[in-house]
């Protein structure tokens, strides 16, 4: 790599460096947040005392993590991947399990805007969503659903029902294309 490379090109080092830097603080706000955990310069955080996340979790850049009110929670399972501009909102709960990939742009939420009122939301039921779950790029899961172990979400569903444990689903709404190998 030449010097012009080097001086253009950014890369996530050093904002990885000083997201791991601030994991102390962040330790002693969240509700959890586990050995090697990082949360790369959040777009916004509410609710941190309801936030839970495993060892070795990585949120990128621009996520959205959101919890409103004293019932909802949200936990990240260990080794699990959150990629940039995520959002997941919780009144009801979200569980996300262990060694789950989430693409970039992904929207996980429990809330919605009241009918009447704009301005006020409510909950949609709780979210599950298993182990080594992989979800595409701007895909969004809609509250009261589970997504069971080893599923695969393509890029850009709208998941609004139930998945089953390794099946590969896709389109809006989501529908079975196939399961896993």
């Amino acid at each position: 790599m030449n010097v012009a490379q080097l001086l253009v090109e950014k890369g996530a080092g050093l904002r990885y460096r000083r997201a791991q830097l601030r994991a102390p603080i962040l330790r002693r706000a969240f509700g959890g947040l586990g050995a090697g955990s990082v949360i790369m310069a959040p777009l916004y955080l509410r609710g941190v005392d309801r936030i839970h996340l495993g060892d070795g979790v990585l949120v990128r850049d621009g996520a959205w993590l959101a919890t409103e009110n004293e019932v909802s929670s949200l936990r990240i399972g260990d080794d699990t991947y959150i990629g940039h501009r995520a959002h997941l909102h919780s009144i009801d709960p979200v569980v996300i399990g262990r060694g789950c990939v989430f693409a970039d742009n992904v929207m996980v939420s429990t809330t919605d805007h009241d009918r009447r009122d704009r301005h006020q939301v409510h909950g949609t039921g709780p979210i599950t969503i298993g182990d080594d779950v992989f979800l595409g790029q701007n895909v969004v899961v809609l509250g009261g659903v589970s997504i069971g172990d080893g599923a695969t979400v393509a890029a850009g569903a709208v998941v609004i029902s139930d998945v089953a444990a390794g099946a590969v689903v896709g389109g809006v709404p989501a529908r079975e294309l196939g399961v896993t190998a």
